[in-house]
């Protein structure tokens, strides 16, 4: 696992493993605040200064799937839910 994070704790690439995955995730959800609503941009700009390899999409979907996130269905506002 130390070698999905550089020494500056950021995610260099989606790992293999689910649970290497579920681990980079968890990393990611701890970022954000429970009772605070995000927008996307807002939401893109937490993922971007946490990984390298330029996938928000990605990410976001994954929070999102995970349920960490949850998100409007016009996609206007994110919050963060508990996680699965």
């Amino acid at each position: 696992m130390n070698n999905l994070f550089n020494a500056y704790g950021k995610i260099t690439r989606w790992p293999k493993k689910q649970a290497d995955k579920k681990s980079v995730i968890e990393f990611l959800a701890a970022k954000f605040i429970f009772d605070k609503i995000y927008t996307e941009k807002e939401v893109n700009g937490i993922i971007q200064q946490s990984h390298l390899f330029q996938d928000i999409a990605l990410l976001r979907r994954e929070l999102i799937s995970r349920r960490y996130l949850a998100r409007k269905d016009d996609g206007s506002e994110y919050w963060k839910i508990t996680g699965q």
